[in-house]
């Protein structure tokens, strides 16, 4: 993994782990422009750094089976390195040498299965990663949905953030 920019120049250090085949399609600015408005406005501590991973079906499925036992592709997966009580109330944090970003974990995503769902949902390929950038940087932040109230809140809290880029629901993108 490599930073794309250096961490002094912004709160967000983005580590990218890039498929060779998606080099040229990844429009890496865009996604670190995502991730960067997931976490604006939040109370992290200081900089913080996050693993994004732009793979194939094949390595999610992989991912997915080896971490949650499910032997499936999926759009995207988290792997937080901070523990949460509440999305507010972090109750851990990952040691980190001085002056270092805190690091909040890895998101991994299909990009095969990201356009197939934009074609299937109607939208572009950029809302459907943005979407799925926002969703796996949620959970990173304590956020899930194992119920209908904790859905309603991080889903919530996803459009918001879509919607302050122009990518919300019904948008042109």
């Amino acid at each position: 993994m490599s930073n794309s920019l250096p961490e002094s120049s912004r709160s967000v250090v983005v580590e990218w782990d890039v498929l060779e085949s998606l080099e040229a399609a990844v429009d890496r600015p865009f996604l670190e422009s995502v991730l960067a408005e997931a976490m604006a406005g939040r109370d992290l501590g200081g900089p913080v750094s996050v693993g994004l991973v732009i793979t194939d079906d094949g390595d999610l499925q992989q991912m997915n089976r080896e971490h949650r036992g499910i032997d499936a592709p999926t759009d995207v997966l988290s792997f937080p390195l901070q523990q949460y009580e509440t999305p507010e109330k972090r109750v851990s944090v990952f040691p980190q040498p001085p002056g270092e970003p805190l690091p909040l974990g890895d998101i991994a995503i299909s990009y095969q299965r990201a356009a197939e769902q934009a074609v299937s949902y109607g939208h572009s390929l950029d809302r459907e990663l943005a979407f799925l950038v926002v969703h796996g940087a949620m959970h990173l932040l304590g956020y899930d949905h194992e119920d209908p109230d904790d859905q309603r809140r991080m889903r919530q809290e996803e459009e918001s953030v879509l919607s302050r880029m122009g990518l919300g629901r019904g948008s042109d993108e």
